[in-house]
């Protein structure tokens, strides 16, 4: 289980917190891996275990918000993470704004498109991979993620 918690744990850390602040992410990390070490019989080998690991932690992540009726947030301490390099400091920060206005529209989405859109950009996963998190078929995955897509293009070009 140690060697799961060492390739898996930073992308589960990856996808809470672009759900919740990165404390809230650490709990719930730890106790989607205690459920996985709990369960780990039930866990079916049709199924790709990283995408096991992934319906653990978005289930945490349900309980937790339906037991303290919190309001998603995204914690932008840690958007720079996904910065590219740049030359200078100005290039910096208008990276950084352009990325959190693109955070912003996004989580300004209904729950379902921003999960798929975040699985997507995020985690790099497969629409057959975010359709199996999910519940749905690969081919809703691929239609949701299109229409956020269309959604998002429309609401920058509104701007």
């Amino acid at each position: 289980m140690e060697e799961i918690y060492k390739e898996y744990s930073k992308y589960i850390f990856n996808y809470l917190s672009s759900f919740t602040n990165t404390e809230i992410a650490e709990e719930l990390m730890q106790e989607t891996f205690y459920s996985a070490m709990k369960n780990i019989h039930k866990f079916k080998n049709n199924s790709c275990l990283k995408t096991w690991l992934y319906k653990i932690a978005k289930n945490k992540l349900i309980d937790y918000y339906n037991k303290t009726n919190k309001m998603q947030e995204i914690d932008f301490d840690n958007i720079n993470e996904n910065l590219l390099l740049s030359n200078s400091f100005e290039e910096d920060c208008i990276e950084r704004d352009e990325l959190i206005n693109v955070y912003k529209k996004i989580h300004k989405l209904d729950d379902k498109s921003k999960e798929v859109v975040l699985l997507r950009i995020k985690c790099e996963f497969s629409f057959k991979e975010i359709g199996n998190i999910m519940g749905k078929t690969e081919e809703w995955a691929r239609i949701t993620f299109y229409r956020a897509k269309v959604k998002l293009k429309e609401d920058f070009e509104n701007e």
